[in-house]
Formats: structure tokens, C-alpha cells, sequence
């Protein structure tokens, strides 16, 4: 079992930043893919960056260069820094994690076995 709790969303204007956390307790110690995903109202859920053990990591296209995903082992906790944020941004977004079966992919996110609470984004024009 893997508890994720997530942290850090909010309010900004269209171009800010903002950086979300997530913290990890449980069996961590295994291979596992984590990453985020969100779910704007009326729209299903959507992976938005993934990041594997080794270090090695993938984003949805409308994300590429304005998101960054990392992780920090030591206090297992996964990150996302959102910079230059939009308006269609706006989504709850949820930390998850699964066991890796040999890659993460980024548009597999929302279907892993783990997930947070979900933290709300929400970008104003």
C-alpha cells in the first residue's frame, strides 16, 4: 500500500506559477511509476507528466516546457512546478503511483493504483 498526499495548489492569474507536492509513505521502496494527473469539470482525466525510478520522465504535449516533474528520494516527495499557466490549466490535479512494468507512460497516470486526494489549480484570464 502507497499514501499519497498532495499539497500546494491555489489561485493565479494567467503566466504565474505555481508548484504542487506530493508526499509518499507506505511501501515506496519497490519500482514504481509516479506522476500526475488532473480533471478540469466536464472532461475526463488527463495524465500530465510521469517520472520513473531512474529518473527518467514523460509529459502531455499541452504541458511540454512549461511543467516539471522530479522527485526527491530522500524525502519522498514528488513534485510538479507549473510556470506560464493558462486558464484550460485549471483542474483538480492528483498525485498517483503505480508498480512499473518496465516504462512509465505518461497517458497511463490516471489509471494507477495509488492516488491522492487531488489539490485544486485554478488559472484566471
Amino acid at each position: 500500500q502507497v499514501q499519497l498526499v498532495e499539497s500546494g495548489g491555489g489561485s493565479v492569474q494567467t503566466g504565474g506559477s505555481l508548484r504542487l507536492s506530493c508526499t509518499a509513505s507506505g511501501k515506496t521502496d519497490l519500482d514504481y511509476c509516479m506522476g500526475w494527473f488532473r480533471r478540469a469539470p466536464g472532461k475526463e482525466r488527463e495524465g500530465v507528466a510521469v517520472i520513473d525510478s531512474v529518473g527518467s520522465i514523460g509529459y502531455e504535449d499541452s504541458v511540454q516546457g512549461r511543467f516539471a516533474i522530479s522527485y526527491d528520494n530522500a524525502k519522498k516527495t514528488l513534485y510538479l512546478q507549473m510556470n506560464n499557466l493558462k486558464p484550460e490549466d485549471t483542474a483538480m490535479y492528483y498525485c498517483a503511483a503505480d508498480r512499473s512494468s518496465g516504462y512509465c507512460y505518461t497517458n497511463h497516470v490516471q489509471y494507477y493504483a495509488y492516488a491522492g486526494q487531488g489539490t485544486q489549480v485554478t488559472v484566471s484570464s
